[in-house]
């Protein structure tokens, strides 16, 4: 595997960043994860402006213009020879001393690894998934706000941990107030009397991109759509549930809490738009090129 790793091209081997890089000890940095598909990034500019909007929100200058990462994308791509991957795009503070004080950072870190994924078996986006109401909160936005990436993910591990333990392998995070915001790594839907409802961002989640792809292809099929407040109740008692995200994509949700949701199976309109969704994310996107 070759990796990007400021400016260079390095087997992974070689792929080395220091034990004072401010993203190792304080989480300082942001992120992204990107899908590729059939040869081209799917929405790889969307990607890389709210890659650039969080580092902005940390006051964390990129060296490099947008442009010039989108290339350091696709030619990590093209020198792995990948067109279907997922990629994971990481800027860090950079090297400091052991102090908080990002002045004490010269340089950021930028590193880009590119790899075939699959996050979940094909069954699962047939049979759908059951979820479990974890006790770990979602941040509040008033700490940090959702729409920063940023490579301090412990509130997520947490909470996806405590999945692990109740024999889950996604869960449902609630805000202080006790309404859905989100997964632990994935934007969540309800479907109820033919309205598609997911949580605002305003309650706590990051708006993901996939969710917003999700949203659009909804829409031009005649659904209505709401960016609204609900909670566990609002799930449980709907007529079909489901979950977006670059990795999975868009997959079915089955039960949560024990709970039944609908009739226990992929709803009808869920694999309409898993369907939609992969036929837009399979022929929308940045060619990779040779």
């Amino acid at each position: 595997m070759i990796i990007y790793l400021d400016g260079k091209f390095v087997p992974e081997e070689e792929a080395k960043v220091s034990v004072f890089d401010h993203g190792l000890l304080y989480g300082d940095g942001v992120f992204e994860g990107i899908r590729a598909y059939n040869g081209r990034v799917f929405r790889l500019t969307e990607y890389l402006v709210r890659l650039y909007n969080s580092a902005k929100a940390i006051l964390l200058e990129i060296p490099l213009t947008i442009s010039e990462m989108e290339e350091a994308v696709l030619e990590t791509l093209r020198r792995n020879g990948l067109r279907d991957a997922y990629i994971r795009l990481v800027v860090t503070r950079g090297k400091g001393d052991l102090g908080l004080d990002p002045k004490k950072c010269d340089k950021p870190t930028i590193f880009i690894i590119a790899d075939a994924i699959t996050l979940y078996p094909e069954e699962t986006y047939k049979n759908g998934l059951r979820l479990v109401t974890v006790p770990t909160r979602r941040n509040a936005p008033e700490a940090i706000n959702p729409n920063i990436k940023s490579l301090n993910y412990l509130n997520n591990i947490l909470a996806k941990i405590e999945a692990a333990r109740a024999g889950a392998v996604e869960a449902i995070m609630l805000n202080n107030e006790g309404y859905v915001a989100e997964c632990t790594g994935d934007n969540i839907f309800i479907i109820s009397n033919g309205i598609i409802k997911t949580p605002s961002p305003a309650l706590g989640g990051l708006p993901g991109i996939t969710r917003d792809a999700v949203i659009e292809v909804a829409r031009k099929m005649g659904y209505t759509v709401e960016e609204t407040f609900f909670t566990r109740y609002d799930i449980y008692t709907a007529d079909e549930s489901f979950l977006t995200g670059t990795a999975a994509e868009a997959l079915p949700v089955v039960e949560l809490d024990g709970r039944q949701i609908g009739d226990g199976k992929a709803g009808s309109i869920t694999q309409k738009l898993i369907a939609a969704y992969r036929e837009l994310a399979n022929s929308e996107g940045t060619t990779i090129g040779e």
